[in-house]
């Protein structure tokens, strides 16, 4: 059970609809509980697999709004397979109609329908609470709030390095090495690669300063949002100091507590689990090939064709052309100077800034927990939210001084271009925060609940991991969170697969350790893959955002890729390693089955000769 909450709204419909002759009213009211005292350690209390907070023996968790005004809205008891719909839902609306905001409205309204019980008038009030009830709460969020005002300070800097000529200094000087679009491809999957420590800070850093460049050499914004999406998760999943690790360990950690017998440690678990983690290795090698080789097929063939042979680096019609029409806005003065110190600058603050930041955060927090001062440890407990906040203010302070210091700009046109910049990011902040209000309805549902019940059941050892990564994509895919898949499966799935080894009198043998690895990793590689291939993702949408691209064809055009790499990871990667074949055997048929999907598949896209003529 899992309850959502508001604040009673004041205003005058919500007087109206509270009047004693109104039946929507009356349901309505019974859903309203009166205002009970808040126990502050709710919201950091782990939350157990029904939902509610350890130790809380499924008490209402509440939340203070305001003082003295808490709603409280109880998930109907069983609620069965009606759980997936809201998902579903969204999903199928954003795949057909391209319009993902509706859809996702949708989702939201169908779930706060489902959450009432009511079949008559659940309809009428749930449509309020979607903003009552999930859209205050993902605003009300704080780490959502971190999110919204990095997103939003990103673009500002952005938007000022735009028209101070910095964009157009990098555009030059990158242009000098990637005189294709082929290599454009490559700098921004290094680029990728290089911002590693964490995936948020990596998508809007790499797209922001990228799309320039490859608009240049006329590649989709499309395939652009894939490198920008293929390369920001696995990697921070991938590499061993970045944001992901606490979390992921302290999970770990967590899982392994409760394993009776099981003495190795929680970041050693995590190190040996990386060899199995097919899918993100598989995903960052793919993006490597596919840019390489400039080879596309299916959806992204039709989308790099139309940027080179057209120039049309979005489709027609896509929701790229609003931003496309704001960014005109922000065209450096004629007289700009391009000097490549105005974006550099800026830049470089924004990625030392989170850097310094986790550093800062992080031996705070191990200083208070009177853990060993590691560089794991410090990365680990570091509050990425403060650091991208603390990054982002000096980045935008420094792009100002930059700009307004040479004269190039006056302050109120640098604050003007700063203000243009964020606005280019508002349409995404929306879809984030339904995106976050259908998670919250899915939460409240016990989506995730239903998907493990469904698909967990008597299994030989060897099929664990391969379940455990089908069922981490599934919840990925209908949730549209990896962190949240990851929360709610590896307390779960790591003691099932130690209880399933235990059945066949196999875990005090260490040969068969791979399992308990292979089971973490896939529930890290499910979860990845499953974010790829939603619509509904914050990490897919921040791509679409970051690279002006439409999140639908976004989605459309990635889609192919990600089934394709996840497919083989599953079936030659996962599956196999749970049955004793060592990862290092099949690690490279899995990449040279891939290499023959784009040799056979896959068909050229080539630069026409006008590109090579304006580089």
């Amino acid at each position: 059970m899992l309850l959502a909450l508001a604040v009673v709204s004041g205003s005058a419909a919500a007087q109206e609809l509270s009047s004693p002759g109104s039946s929507a009213a009356t349901t309505l009211q019974q859903e309203v509980i009166a205002p009970v005292q808040t126990d502050s350690s709710a919201a950091d209390a782990p939350v157990l697999l029904d939902g509610a907070p350890a130790g809380l023996d499924a008490a209402p968790v509440v939340e203070e709004v305001e003082a003295g005004e808490v709603a409280v809205e109880e998930a109907p008891p069983d609620v069965g397979w009606l759980a997936v719909l809201p998902a579903l839902l969204a999903i199928a609306a954003a795949l057909l109609f391209r319009q993902v905001i509706v859809a996702l409205f949708l989702g939201v309204w169908l779930g706060a329908w489902i959450v009432t019980g009511d079949l008559a008038f659940g309809w009428f009030t749930g449509l309020f609470a979607t903003v009552q009830v999930y859209v205050l709460g993902a605003l009300a969020d704080s780490d959502h709030a971190a999110i919204i005002i990095f997103t939003l300070m990103i673009g500002g800097t952005v938007g000022l390095i735009q028209k101070n000529g910095g964009t157009a200094a990098i555009v030059d000087v990158a242009t000098r090495w990637a005189r294709s679009a082929g290599r454009g491809q490559l700098a921004t999957a290094i680029l990728g690669t290089a911002v590693f420590f964490d995936d948020y800070a990596n998508t809007l850093i790499v797209g922001g300063t990228m799309r320039p460049i490859t608009d240049r050499l006329r590649v989709s914004r499309e395939k652009l949002a894939y490198i920008v999406d293929s390369t920001a998760a696995p990697v921070a999943c991938l590499a061993l100091t970045t944001t992901w690790i606490g979390y992921e360990v302290g999970l770990i950690g967590t899982a392994i507590d409760a394993l009776p017998g099981y003495d190795e440690g929680a970041y050693s678990v995590f190190l040996n689990s990386i060899p199995y983690s097919f899918y993100p290795i598989l995903a960052l090698f793919f993006v490597y090939l596919i840019a390489g080789t400039r080879r596309d097929f299916g959806p992204m063939l039709a989308a790099e064709r139309r940027a080179r042979q057209t120039g049309q680096l979005y489709r027609p019609g896509s929701n790229a052309e609003a931003a496309e029409a704001e960014s005109d806005l922000m065209t450096p003065p004629e007289d700009a100077p391009k000097r490549l110190v105005n974006a550099v600058l800026p830049i470089g603050v924004l990625v030392v800034g989170v850097i310094v930041g986790l550093v800062l955060t992080g031996r705070a927090a191990v200083a208070e927990g009177g853990g060993e001062m590691t560089l794991t440890n410090v990365i680990g407990d570091a509050n990425s939210y403060t650091a991208m906040m603390w990054a982002s203010l000096a980045a935008v302070l420094t792009a100002i001084v930059l700009t307004v210091g040479q004269r190039i700009l006056t302050l109120e046109q640098a604050v003007e271009a700063w203000y243009l910049g964020m606005r280019t990011m508002l349409l995404a902040v929306i879809i984030l925060v339904l995106a976050w209000s259908l998670a919250g309805v899915n939460e409240a549902l016990g989506t995730a609940d239903v998907l493990v019940t469904a698909l967990s059941g008597t299994l030989a050892p060897g099929f664990v991991p391969a379940l455990v990564f089908l069922l981490a994509a599934a919840t990925a895919f209908s949730t549209g969170s990896s962190w949240g898949t990851m929360g709610i499966l590896m307390p779960l799935v790591i003691p099932l697969a130690w209880g399933v080894l235990a059945a066949d009198g196999l875990h005090t043998t260490g040969e068969y350790h791979h399992i308990i690895y292979s089971t973490v990793s896939a529930v890290l590689a499910g979860a990845v893959w499953g974010d790829h291939c939603s619509p509904i993702s914050d990490t897919t949408i921040l791509s679409s955002l970051a690279s002006s691209c439409d999140h639908i064809d976004h989605v459309r055009t990635q889609l192919p890729y990600a089934l394709t790499t996840g497919g083989v990871a599953l079936l030659l990667g996962t599956l196999p390693t749970g049955f004793n074949v060592p990862w290092w055997v099949m690690m490279p048929i899995c990449a040279a089955v891939l290499v023959a999907v784009v040799r056979f598949v896959a068909q050229p896209v080539d630069d026409p000769a006008l590109v090579e003529a304006e580089v």
